[in-house]
């Protein structure tokens, strides 16, 4: 069972994948999110890649407000994520539904739905926030996996 924990810590040192999901906003959050990933900040560098799969996913990184079409997608893909999985909110309106917080179809940030372990507030932030927070979430992954939160 060590070996097995040391192969996977080695492997979220090394390479973490993320998984980003926009609920629905003004694409702010979605274009410094993908900024990060561009070779002027290079998230690459720290072995972050971008996946379109959740079930290859370690990181999921969410932006925008959560509504009532998106709400049981949100939580599908959070499911499918498996363990030791960290949760990201991007942007004013994943953390509180932002400027759409009073529309009648909003529900409010991402924690209303699944639980979020890193928040980076701003509108939108900016890209060395997000990048901070990412390479926070691979802390809190490599921790995860040290107290066998698998």
């Amino acid at each position: 069972m060590k070996f097995i924990k040391r192969l996977l810590l080695t492997g979220i040192k090394k390479s973490p994948w993320l998984l980003h999901f926009d609920c629905g906003s003004c694409n702010g959050c979605d274009i410094e999110t993908l900024a990060v990933l561009t070779p002027v900040y290079d998230a690459e560098r720290f072995g972050v890649i971008n996946v379109g799969n959740p079930k290859h996913a370690d990181i999921f990184l969410v932006t925008g407000t959560v509504n009532r079409k998106n709400q049981e997608i949100l939580n599908n893909l959070y499911l499918q994520i498996p363990e030791p999985k960290v949760i990201l909110a991007v942007g004013t309106c994943a953390l509180s539904g932002g400027i759409f917080a009073e529309a009648p179809n909003v529900i409010g940030g991402v924690d209303k739905i699944i639980p979020v372990d890193i928040y980076i507030p701003g509108c939108p932030p900016k890209p060395e926030a997000i990048l901070e927070g990412v390479l926070k979430s691979v802390e809190l992954l490599e921790d995860k996996v040290k107290n066998g939160k698998i």
